[in-house]
């Protein structure tokens, strides 16, 4: 056999130039920007125009670690962490279940998969009008739901349940991926393999311990990733639904876009050199909890 028909493109320079070309476009798109980022945040430079802009070293990194700054930012990284951790598990837990079912031979299934997956194409705002007018306490119908009860509730401004709500509808709108990359993951299982394990006289739920679990596990790795990532850099939602300045919901992703775009918050004069080095924190915090997941999931792979 020739040698060149073992490469995908016929020849070696040829899947040399495509992954040279695909280096490049990761350079470009993605290093070269985060090295800008890393630069301005020694700087001061600022939204005021014809302010001279000055390199000022660590100073940045000095002030969010600062005790003026530290309670605001350790408040914040603490929702960001509860609201990742939270997203991530609830919409795991529901995804897989839901890929189950639906991965049965039940009618109307095609039209269940095409509503479950219906939040992902609907945009952030959408999906923000939709919540912010159900959750309306001057007349949405929860307000109804909860004066039926007797009770009243402020719901996205109510401080001991906006954070939840949030999470709740960031999991709604994030569901459809999660829930094809399950389905993809239960349709490549054999079935020969249920066969057997029915054969052998396994119950419904040993067959989701022993068969299906473990051989899922590649895309619960996946969709663990996607989601923790997502959740620790999510501020959209957020800010469509409370507001820049929440601090039930406030959020690092939230903080760096009020420091650069939206005002300054926590007492800090708004400063894109500032916001620069909080992304600059939050993307070393990001990597690093992202490959402990990993790891972590890889050997739970392996022991399955």
């Amino acid at each position: 056999m020739n040698q060149s028909r073992s490469f995908i493109f016929g020849r070696r320079w040829s899947a040399q130039l495509t992954f040279a070309v695909g280096i490049s476009l990761v350079v470009l798109f993605s290093l070269i920007p985060a090295a800008g980022i890393f630069a301005i945040s020694l700087t001061d430079i600022r939204s005021l125009p014809f302010i001279p802009i000055h390199f000022v070293g660590f100073e940045n990194y000095s002030t969010f670690f600062s005790s003026a700054q530290l309670g605001y930012n350790l408040h914040a990284l603490k929702n960001t962490f509860v609201f990742a951790i939270s997203v991530t598990l609830l919409q795991n837990s529901l995804a897989l279940l839901i890929a189950v079912l639906l991965n049965q031979r039940l009618r109307g299934r095609n039209f269940a998969r095409a509503v479950v997956f219906m939040p992902t194409i609907l945009g952030v705002t959408v999906i923000g009008l939709i919540f912010s007018l159900m959750f309306n306490p001057s007349g949405g119908p929860a307000a109804s739901i909860w004066k039926s009860f007797g009770a009243s509730s402020a719901f996205f401004g109510d401080p001991h349940l906006a954070m939840a709500l949030v999470i709740a509808v960031s999991v709604w709108a994030g569901m459809g991926v999660a829930v094809v990359i399950y389905l993809a993951g239960l349709q490549a299982i054999p079935v020969e393999l249920y066969e057997v394990s029915s054969i052998d006289g396994a119950t419904s739920w040993q067959k989701l311990r022993y068969v299906t679990f473990p051989l899922l596990a590649p895309a619960v790795t996946a969709n663990t990733l996607l989601s923790i990532i997502g959740a620790l850099q999510s501020y959209q939602l957020i800010y469509v639904l409370t507001g820049p300045i929440n601090p039930a919901t406030q959020v690092l992703s939230l903080a760096i876009f009020t420091q650069g775009f939206g005002g300054a918050q926590g007492g800090a004069v708004q400063s894109q050199g500032y916001a620069a080095a909080i992304s600059v924190v939050q993307f070393v915090i990001v990597m690093i909890v992202s490959v402990a997941t990993l790891v972590y999931l890889r050997r739970k792979e392996t022991s399955l």
